[in-house]
């Protein structure tokens, strides 16, 4: 059952997707505001590809793990709260995880070394959501599998997170202003053009996929103010996904290498990237 709602979800979300894309390719062309790149555009589809076989091969054992997990979970949620509030909290756990672990990505060098490939565009259009690391669906498990252990239904995490995932597409664009009362509570187009930003103050900001308070909580909030230069610090110069997947690893790995001791050697993988977004 919860498969074929999820493809559900998929079969509704796609067209209304490529409809987005579709209008914002026509935009950028009665605007000439060249918003697309054809490059750029190959790359993309080139890291998505990648990243759809990983979730194939691990969509079951994933799905399996949490029914395990479930087993010995914390909290029998569906006994405390009716099932609307359980569906509205999931939504909720999921988005600050998702913080979580979005923000250790950005700061630990191994995790970083996977998810630069989203980063590695200089663009900004709701094609670049789909730049997905290839082994991102990997390196998130250890964060997810918290939720089952709380207490969550597999069922409902499995729903929820295709739907959180769907609206995270929403946010790369520029075709979107900034959208009043909703950006004091949401991860709006205007708040995510911020975290794709390479400007010094845009670095390491607004995490957040669905909300924005947890990067107002956490203290890692900022607001757009000066034009958005999208991409990295040191940008990768190829679009070639396969060098974009790997690039990180094999710096990581030289370093490593040269390092003096395993002190420095730690370092390496588990601290902050030396030059990132």
């Amino acid at each position: 059952m919860t498969n074929l709602t999820v493809n559900e979800i998929y079969a509704v979300g796609a067209p209304i997707v490529l409809a987005m894309i579709l209008f914002e390719v026509l935009f950028s062309s009665a605007s000439n505001k060249n918003l697309y790149k054809k490059e750029d555009t190959l790359c993309t589809i080139g890291l998505l590809t990648g990243n759809i076989l990983m979730v194939f091969a691990l969509k079951g054992a994933t799905l399996g793990l949490h029914f395990y997990l479930f087993q010995f979970k914390l909290l029998n949620m569906s006994e405390l709260i009716p099932v609307w509030a359980l569906w509205l909290l999931t939504f909720v756990m999921i988005d600050l995880v998702f913080y979580f672990y979005h923000r250790i990505s950005h700061r630990v060098n191994f995790l970083w070394a996977i998810h630069m490939s989203h980063h590695s565009s200089q663009e900004m259009n709701f094609a670049v959501s789909f730049r997905q690391a290839w082994f991102g669906p990997l390196s998130k498990i250890p964060f997810f599998m918290t939720l089952p252990l709380l207490g969550f239904d597999p069922t409902i995490i499995a729903v929820a997170g295709v739907i959180s995932t769907l609206w995270g597409i929403v946010g790369h664009t520029q075709i979107v202003g900034k959208l009043g009362p909703l950006e004091l509570i949401f991860n709006t187009p205007s708040h995510h053009r911020v975290h794709h930003g390479s400007n010094n103050q845009y670095i390491d900001k607004n995490y957040g996929n669905l909300l924005i308070i947890w990067d107002k909580m956490f203290g890692t909030f900022e607001p757009e103010k000066e034009a958005v230069k999208f991409g990295l610090v040191k940008n990768v110069n190829t679009y070639n996904p396969t060098k974009i997947t790997f690039m990180g690893w094999l710096e990581m790995i030289k370093n490593i290498k040269d390092s003096q001791n395993i002190n420095e050697a730690l370092y390496f993988f588990f601290g902050p990237p030396s030059t990132k977004n």
